[in-house]
């Protein structure tokens, strides 16, 4: 999977930016904040999640790891697919998003176009009490799950930065979450293999 790129931004729309990367340029869609927050010419680094189809390719981009992070997790929602899951990120930071779940706001999170007052039901009733480990941002770094923490002191004791090691397991959060299965129910050697399979791919 395609989890970073880092080039040059050579073209920007407000729903895609394409980024040269090593003479390829490479199609993003992006929320509108995201493009805004862009100029061509200029370097950038995008955290990406590629949505393979069987009719095409679509590489997702966003500006932060617990923005790419919270796009994944809504996609686990019965119903949500990438377009939809990119548009409660053009609406919501995962700060915001998180704090309306967690109050069951839905009005809040029904103002998302295509979401629709079911589809925000359904989205609180399935995430709530699994995304407040990326919504709260710095003022809860430490209370990240034990074996997140865990598994990136076993990943950077092996020479990953803390930028890689979180790649790696977004990564496998993401491959276990396609199968259902929680990173929980997982033992901490199987987790670390995963995630040094992960981190050679990318």
């Amino acid at each position: 999977m395609i989890s970073l790129i880092s080039g040059v931004v050579r073209s920007i729309a407000t729903d895609k930016v394409i980024v040269e990367v090593s003479g390829v340029g490479l199609a993003v869609s992006v929320t509108t904040q995201t493009s805004s927050q862009l100029n061509i010419g200029v370097p950038v680094q995008l955290f990406t999640t590629l949505i393979v189809r069987e009719d095409a390719l679509t590489l997702f981009g966003f500006l932060d790891e617990e923005s790419r992070s919270t796009f994944e997790l809504v996609q686990t929602v019965t119903g949500i697919g990438p377009k939809v899951a990119l548009a409660i990120m053009g609406s919501h930071s995962p700060q915001t998003l998180a704090a309306a779940i967690a109050q069951e706001d839905i009005s809040a999170i029904e103002k998302v176009p295509g979401i629709g007052r079911k589809g925000a039901q359904r989205l609180i009733l399935e995430l709530k009490g699994k995304i407040s480990d990326f919504g709260s941002g710095h003022k809860s770094s430490h209370h990240q799950p034990v074996w997140r923490e865990q598994l990136t002191a076993a990943l950077v004791s092996l020479g990953f930065t803390a930028k890689d090691s979180d790649s790696a397991i977004n990564s496998v959060i993401a491959e276990y979450g396609e199968t259902g299965v929680e990173p929980t129910e997982v033992e901490l050697s199987e987790l670390l293999k995963k995630a040094l399979q992960s981190g050679r791919r990318s």
